[in-house]
């Protein structure tokens, strides 16, 4: 084998062997440095992915990183997840320094690299060293406080909101949907793939229909689902052939299911499948869906459940139908549109003609979270105020459907 000198990892490795009179102690602690060594290699492998990578070894030959360690043996997402860790780690040397030690693993260094990510982006602002430290030393925290990759993740949402929040123009990418895409097309077995990205709101509505479309339903003989309650994933893909079809399903899939809001921190809101949204989002979905918000105390007991009274009744949303026609922003139709209240409902304003318009989703969202301003003039109509990013005076606009009067008398506006 060589000197000592000589040894490779492999070669340690493979002359390792496991004592049959181990006891359960020292089983466990064997396991431990096994561990440790694996995280070790982890970090070695995503160093050197990283060093490949600079050194264009892959594009010589036609290939990308990735493809490369692909064939090299990586499976897809193993290879994906190393390139990462590669790139964001170099900005994050107290979790390098982890890592390279073996304290934690390739999954929760990834985790960690990945929420710093989402952390800075959601920042108009690029965030400092300082910043940036104390947030990597909180999701390390974690980490070492037992949290698993997708907790960590889950924080730093957390985080990413509430930067976002306090930030003019700070948008969380999970309420991004200029981020939404869904891809979809035949395998080599002319199985369908489906692969969509989605914005928390989309997804909320997405997984509550596929949810309720997969719930466990007798036969009508009244025999068990012939569906194995084991098969997890089986369920909600044979969802859309054995029950009512997604694209017909509106008992839930037109609007999110819950939404939790802690009554002295709103700006941790969640929603029930889907996890942490803004403040301002929380709002726009309360201005008119069937999300159930209910607010709770330090210990998460219920303080309060919304109200249905809230919601724009049939018979007033026909009447913001008839005056507003549309989209009062963007002119999208009026049955694709939400019905916005101008006067938040949660901050005492009435559902009532006066304090609503029309908003499609796109244009919601530029009023909760880009600035822009709705109000009612003096003709009894919406007018919206630009941000001065749009137009620096922020000269009042007309609605849509009021924007080919040619009247320059702005009196009316109020």
């Amino acid at each position: 084998m060589g000197a000592a000198g000589d040894l490779t990892i492999t070669d340690i490795l493979g002359e390792l062997r496991i004592d049959a009179e181990l006891s359960g102690r020292g089983e466990f602690e064997a396991m431990q440095s096994t561990i440790r060594a694996r995280n070790q290699i982890d970090h070695r492998a995503a160093v050197l992915a990283g060093a490949l990578d600079r050194l264009g070894i892959a594009k010589d030959h036609g290939r990308t990183t990735r493809e490369l360690l692909i064939v090299m043996g990586f499976a897809p997402s193993a290879a994906q997840r190393l390139l990462r860790i590669a790139a964001g780690a170099a900005q994050l040397p107290t979790l390098d320094a982890h890592a390279a030690d073996g304290a934690i693993s390739g999954e929760h260094t990834d985790a960690i690299v990945r929420g710093m990510k989402h952390i800075a982006t959601r920042s108009p602002e690029p965030i400092d060293g300082a910043m940036r430290h104390k947030h990597v030393t909180d999701l390390l925290g974690q980490f070492f406080s037992g949290a698993t990759p997708a907790e960590i993740m889950d924080l730093a949402r957390t985080l990413g909101n509430q930067i976002a929040a306090s930030s003019e123009g700070g948008l969380p990418a999970a309420e991004d949907r200029a981020l939404n895409t869904l891809d979809h097309g035949k395998d080599d077995d002319g199985r369908l793939q489906v692969r969509a990205d989605l914005d928390v709101e989309v997804g909320e509505k997405f997984r509550a229909a596929i949810d309720e479309l997969a719930a466990p339903r007798p036969e009508p003989d009244g025999s068990p689902d012939a569906v194995d309650p084991a098969s997890s994933g089986r369920r909600p893909g044979d969802a859309p052939r054995h029950r009512r079809p997604l694209w017909r399903h509106r008992v839930r899939a037109a609007h999110p299911g819950a939404a939790e809001v802690p009554a002295d921190a709103p700006t941790l809101s969640s929603l029930a499948l889907m996890g942490s949204v803004t403040e301002a989002t929380m709002r726009a979905l309360a201005c008119d869906t069937s999300v159930t918000t209910v607010i709770v105390d330090g210990e998460r007991v219920p303080l309060d459940i919304s109200r249905e009274k809230r919601f724009f009744p049939a018979h007033l949303r026909k009447a913001l139908y008839v005056r507003d026609q549309c989209c009062i922003k963007c002119g999208a139709p009026a049955d694709r549109a939400h019905a916005h209240h101008i006067r938040h409902w949660a901050d005492g304003g009435d559902t009532c003609l006066v304090n609503g318009c029309l908003l499609c989703p796109s244009c919601h969202a530029d009023v909760h979270h880009n600035a822009w301003e709705v109000f009612i003039g003096s003709d009894q109509h919406p007018w919206l105020i630009p941000p001065r990013t749009v137009d620096p005076r922020r000269r009042p606009l007309r609605a849509y459907n009021r924007r080919t009067l040619t009247t320059d008398d702005l009196a009316l506006a109020g």
